[in-house]
């Protein structure tokens, strides 16, 4: 409420009270007390009392908010329960070669579950050599060491390895919707669309129709399943900086019942030691980063296999100058510093806006957060992992995998043709919020769902 608000509000109450006091006590109380009064309404030290005021009002408003967040999150994880495959069932276990599945599938192994394991083929590297890049032999081979290193997993554990072949559905589904996003102007999240499309559809899929006597599927992420009166939920794992809930946002909640994360409660840390005590092949083994089908190049190099060099300006977003060329608007992202070749400036310059049609590259620094900063965030086909009613009020978001969470409002959700479009307002401004990458919501330690953001904004 404005100060104005207040003191239409308090001069009615004033009239009110003054007519009260004269009537019952005369004029000279009166007199004194409508002196004081009008000092508060009036004078600048009255006006720091009404603002002092407003902000004990706000703050205590904010507590009670606070507070009954946290009353009902302890409700929610009290009535939530960690889901566990029954004692005995068969499970097909996914092995990438690494320590962390090799561990799940271990740990599933000593509890005495059935097992039969799983190595998905989703990328084919010589797809690269045809697109005139030079492989390395580690480049080459790597997808072969992984498997190798699967295999020796599956026998050190004594049970047998199957291998799946999903490369023309990875290009289909992943590479090719990626591909027509970069060109489109937006960075979308590849990893994602792994999740959403392979492991956890194409690759369930197929297990339960080859294999109905396998129950449940289970992986190495670092995510967990909860459950309260046959409904599951994607909750988040103990494990905060390893927690993977943001890349597994947009699966079909449907497939929640037939998912287990051994890491759910553990930390990476604990993780690797229980692979080194148990002499697990790839116990000391170093983890994967980066993208399967880029490899150790950098986006624009891998990129520019598929888009042709389009120079054009780089333009100051603040004045309006022109400070530079680029190499092609798409082979750049919001929020990037590096390769814009801009040195010599007093402050770092960094991507603020991308005009495809124009093909103009905006820049901005540090002291124009107004274009390098979001507090406005909107995503218009949502998937919603949890029940509807938990989205409203407060919230915390993840605009990407490796930042913190951000405490959020929902301003509004829209249900159109059975595709939600939410709005969001963070309470602080979140830097290179990006199009085409994903807006995660989060609430109780529960993953609500994901969808790709469409659109944001600064707003003062």
């Amino acid at each position: 409420m404005s100060s104005l608000k207040y003191k239409i509000i308090g001069l009615l109450l004033f009239i009110i009270v003054i007519f009260i006091f004269v009537w019952e006590w005369g004029w000279t109380i009166s007199l004194f007390f409508a002196l004081v009064l009008i000092y508060v309404l009036f004078s600048k030290k009255g006006g720091s009392i009404f603002d002092a005021f407003k902000m004990f009002k706000a703050e205590q408003k904010e507590l009670k908010i606070e507070q009954k967040e946290e009353d009902q999150e302890q409700l929610i994880q009290t009535s939530l329960n960690d889901f566990k495959p029954k004692k005995g069932a068969k499970i097909a276990v996914a092995l990438s070669g690494g320590v962390d599945s090799a561990t799940s599938a271990y740990l599933l192994k000593k509890e005495g579950y059935e097992l039969k394991a799983f190595f998905m083929v989703n990328w084919d590297s010589a797809i690269n050599s045809e697109l005139n890049y030079i492989l390395t032999d580690d480049e080459v081979c790597q997808q072969t060491k992984d498997y190798l290193d699967a295999k020796k997993v599956a026998d050190f554990l004594g049970i047998e390895l199957i291998r799946i072949n999903f490369i023309k559905q990875y290009w289909d589904l992943v590479f090719q919707k990626f591909l027509k996003e970069i060109k489109m102007g937006i960075t979308p999240n590849p990893d994602i669309f792994c999740n959403k499309y392979i492991k956890f559809k194409e690759f369930t899929d197929y297990i339960f129709k080859n294999y109905p006597e396998l129950e449940y599927v289970s992986t190495g992420h670092y995510a967990s399943i909860k459950t309260k009166d046959d409904d599951y939920f994607l909750g988040q794992a103990i494990d905060e900086f390893k927690d993977q809930t943001y890349f597994l946002s947009e699966i079909d909640k449907k497939i929640l019942n037939k998912i287990y994360f051994p890491l759910a409660n553990l930390k990476k840390s604990e993780v690797r030691k229980i692979a080194i005590k148990a002499n697990l092949p790839t116990a000391t083994k170093k983890d994967s980063t980066g993208i399967c089908f880029i490899g150790k190049r950098n986006f624009p190099d891998f990129i520019a296999n598929y888009l042709k060099d389009k120079p054009g300006k780089i333009i100051d977003q603040k004045t309006n100058k022109v400070i530079g060329k680029h190499r092609g608007v798409l082979f750049y992202t919001l929020g990037q510093r590096r390769g814009l070749n801009l040195s010599g400036n007093k402050e770092p310059y960094f991507v603020s806006k991308k005009d495809v049609k124009k093909n103009i590259l905006y820049v901005a620094t540090e002291k124009n957060p107004e274009f390098l900063y979001s507090n406005y965030i909107e995503t218009e086909n949502f998937n919603l992992l949890a029940p509807l009613e938990l989205l409203k009020d407060f919230v915390w978001i993840k605009t990407r995998h490796s930042e913190i969470q951000y405490e959020a409002e929902i301003l509004n959700v829209k249900n159109t043709k059975n595709k939600l479009k939410i709005t969001i307002k963070t309470k602080e401004d979140i830097k290179a919020v990006t199009p085409g990458q994903e807006v995660v919501i989060y609430k109780h330690k529960l993953c609500l769902g994901g969808g790709q953001i469409t659109k944001n904004e600064f707003k003062i």
